[in-house]
């Protein structure tokens, strides 16, 4: 009997052999379906075992950031360059056998970088250390895909997290699926379907083991992003793609490189020369949409000098929570000085949405 593991090694090798075109977009797309499900499939085996793989890592700071790259690309250098760890450095491959936290302190900021074993082709079936690397991976707030300029295959890193679930600046699929007992599948969309027929949708949801559902789709999608929405395994992550070694090259070389990387924004630095590692701190931060808020006690001055830290588009009521979860069943009103107000002082209530360098006091009730 084929196991699932042979399974997905034979449905891949089916993909690759198939050549796509008009008609094998369906014969494809449910090959898709399939392989998809069977990865989750194996996930879940994995997991019923017992063998639940990761490093054991505590997360701290405002936020947590991977440095994911093929090895020696110079990860353990510009951990150490930006934050306060001590991560082992040598020109020779594996040198970071496991993961290593550091802090980089920056605009008040407290964010936990990860050094993480090199990624290396076919990690995502679980080769050197794979799958306890994008375990690690997964609960990242944000991925820095570091390269150096000798070895610039980035999208070897993109498939690899992509075969294990993982989406790179992508929002999840605008689809709505529910499932009732019968009737087959109701399939209706807000927008018109140009990549996609009725038919194929109802095959990849069969694929799925989904029979009888509705299913809305609010945007003009694929095979693939529609695979997305019914997979349980998705994990999307903002990412920047980060070119090491610069120092080495010429500004043509590098030039070169970035024209080759069009589709990404890509952060040039050396770590060991500290090039541009101000603009990357900074990059990282607005990446991450991290917000200042300063606090000021009712009748004293402002705190300029520690900054609360939260994510933009947090309003009076989360500061409250992330103060004292008390603060927010006291709550009586908040003022606020800075970008997000009309006039210096505004009195707000709870749902009011602070902006950079707000100057906020939380008044509650005695």
């Amino acid at each position: 009997m084929v196991n699932i593991e042979e399974q997905i090694r034979e449905t891949e090798d089916e993909i690759r052999r198939t050549p796509y075109n008009k008609a094998t977009q369906h014969h494809i797309g449910r090959l898709k379906a399939k392989l998809a499900h069977l990865r989750e499939e194996s996930e879940h085996r994995r997991a019923r075992r017992g063998k639940r793989i990761g490093y054991a890592i505590r997360k701290s700071g405002n936020a947590t950031i991977a440095i994911v790259g093929f090895p020696s690309v110079g990860k353990s250098t510009l951990l150490n360059k930006i934050t306060n760890a001590e991560s082992e450095v040598g020109a020779y491959d594996f040198t970071t056998v496991f993961v290593v936290p550091g802090v980089m302190e920056h605009r008040g900021a407290k964010i936990q970088l990860l050094d993480l074993p090199g990624l290396i082709r076919d990690a995502s079936r679980g080769r050197g250390k794979g799958r306890e690397i994008i375990s690690v991976v997964r609960t990242a707030d944000l991925i820095l895909l570091m390269i150096d300029v000798f070895e610039t295959n980035l999208k070897l890193l993109i498939d690899e997290l992509r075969n294990a679930g993982i989406k790179l600046n992508e929002r999840p699929p605008d689809v709505q699926i529910s499932k009732r007992r019968r009737g087959g599948i109701e399939l209706s969309s807000t927008v018109p379907l140009t990549n996609i027929d009725e038919s194929l949708v109802k095959d990849i949801l069969r694929e799925f083991g989904i029979a009888n559902a509705t299913v809305l789709i609010r945007e003009d999608l694929n095979e693939d992003r529609l695979i997305d929405a019914l997979a349980k395994n998705r994990h999307y992550v903002r990412a920047i793609a980060v070119i090491n070694k610069i120092d080495l090259v010429s500004e043509a070389y590098l030039e070169e490189i970035s024209n080759r990387l069009k589709d990404w924004k890509v952060m040039p630095i050396s770590a060991e020369k500290e090039i541009n590692l101000d603009l990357l701190r900074d990059e990282i931060f607005e990446t991450l949409d991290l917000v200042r808020i300063y606090m000021k006690p009712q009748g004293q001055e402002a705190d300029l000098k520690e900054p609360l830290v939260i994510r933009r588009g947090m309003d009076v009521a989360g500061v409250c929570v992330s103060i004292h979860r008390d603060f927010k069943n006291r709550f009586r009103y908040a003022q606020v000085w800075g970008k997000s107000a009309k006039f210096p002082g505004q009195m707000v209530g709870p749902d009011h949405v602070l902006e950079d360098e707000d100057i906020l006091t939380i008044v509650v009730k005695r």
